[in-house]
């Protein structure tokens, strides 16, 4: 499976092609229209929020809620083109229109993509490299996401996410029963919390950051449950698939870092402390007694449930801008402002649901036979049988 994705901040749409999905898996949009409902949630939203009501159009690779193995058009409107018509039209502009259209951006914003696209794309207008380079573009990862999530789903692997921390806020509880039960309470904290002590604070810190014209990041968390052991591989570097899950992580707007199970911690355990020891029983084949390595050994699962955490920076568009250098005049100058949260952490963590999801869904369909869905399911509940019986 892989996608491209188009379409910029502030243009008329978000494209996604998705080429691989196996023929005959249900699919409807109202599946993939609850996934980007649940990234325009969560405490310290923007007010573009409040003007996108994200809906998914399939324009392609789907017949009576059945895919059809064709590639899979999904277009997402953005309501706020109304509003850009002219800055970022399609067509040449004349010169009597060049008044209508704001001056074009010289001003690079730091922490953003601004300077260096500009440098590398050689483009004198800065809008031509932030429209694209704008979460904004997570919206379609997302239907991508959601798409992966319905394949996972049907093959009985789940996949949630949390948040661990944010601005400094750490949630202690994260205990739960089931993976239905972190879905559950998540889905019902405004930060995507299960510690609801540490959400108070967290939108506490939220509202500080808010009212200094400041921004706050985190940690979000992904859990996986069902993946069965030995996918990926070991005999290769690009073939090993948390290498595969870091890169997606990473790829995540303003995401710096990516830790599976104890993660950084490991460097300050032996290995006595850091290892899983291997179980067997009739009921669950071979288990490990801990899940310190997070579901990984090798480059490839380990059947136990999957733990990955990505470290998101605070936003950088601030309401008490930094200091920058204009590309035109070289002058030093204040940064400009543009609509922006004080902290996307929350719905950062439904992006990262997403683009693990997708990994795991390729990965899938990589390894199996991925023509017809339910061959592909066939296959799994064979190979699941195998490796319980090895």
């Amino acid at each position: 499976m892989r996608y491209l994705t188009a379409g910029e901040s502030h243009g008329p749409q978000l494209t996604a092609i998705l080429e691989g999905v196996p023929a005959g898996m249900p699919l409807s949009a109202q599946d993939i229209n609850n996934e980007l409902a649940r990234r325009q949630k969560g405490y310290g939203r923007g007010r573009r929020m409040q003007i996108e009501k994200d809906q998914v159009n399939i324009a392609g690779g789907v017949r009576h809620g059945m895919t059809l193995g064709s590639p899979l058009a999904l277009l997402v409107e953005n309501k706020d083109w109304t509003h850009w018509t002219k800055v970022m039209g399609i067509e040449p502009i004349s010169p009597d229109e060049q008044e209508e259209v704001k001056r074009k951006i010289t001003r690079p914003r730091p922490g953003h993509a601004d300077l260096n696209g500009g440098i590398k794309y050689g483009h004198r207008d800065l809008r031509n490299v932030l429209e694209r380079s704008s979460a904004r573009e997570t919206t379609v990862r997302v239907a991508a996401g959601a798409v992966a999530k319905k394949l996972l789903n049907e093959l009985g692997i789940k996949v949630a996410g949390h948040v661990m921390e944010i601005g400094g806020i750490i949630a202690n509880d994260v205990s739960y029963s089931s993976i239905e039960e972190l879905i559950e309470k998540t889905e019902s904290s405004p930060v995507r919390c299960l510690d609801d002590e540490a959400a108070e604070k967290m939108m506490a810190a939220i509202d500080s950051a808010k009212k200094a014209g400041d921004s706050i990041g985190g940690v979000v968390e992904v859990i996986v449950e069902g993946m069965p052991a030995g996918i990926g591989s070991y005999v290769h570097y690009d073939r090993k698939l948390d290498a595969k899950i870091a890169m997606a992580v990473m790829s995540i707007n303003a995401f710096k870092g990516v830790e599976f199970g104890l993660g950084f911690e490991m460097a300050r355990k032996p290995g006595s402390e850091v290892h899983d020891e291997i179980a067997w029983s009739e009921e669950q084949g071979y288990y490990r007694k801990t899940n310190r390595l997070g579901g990984f050994e090798g480059g490839m699962t380990t059947g136990m449930p999957i733990v990955v955490k990505g470290v998101m920076k605070p936003i950088p568009t601030l309401y008490k801008p930094l200091k920058s250098v204009d590309i035109e005049s070289k002058e030093e100058f204040t940064a400009s402002i543009e609509r922006s949260d004080s902290c996307a952490v929350p719905a950062a963590s439904v992006v990262a649901e997403s683009v693990v999801a997708w990994e795991l869904a390729n990965a899938i369909t990589e390894q199996f036979n991925s023509d017809q869905f339910q061959r592909l399911k066939h296959d799994i509940a064979e190979y699941r049988k195998q490796s319980k019986d090895y």
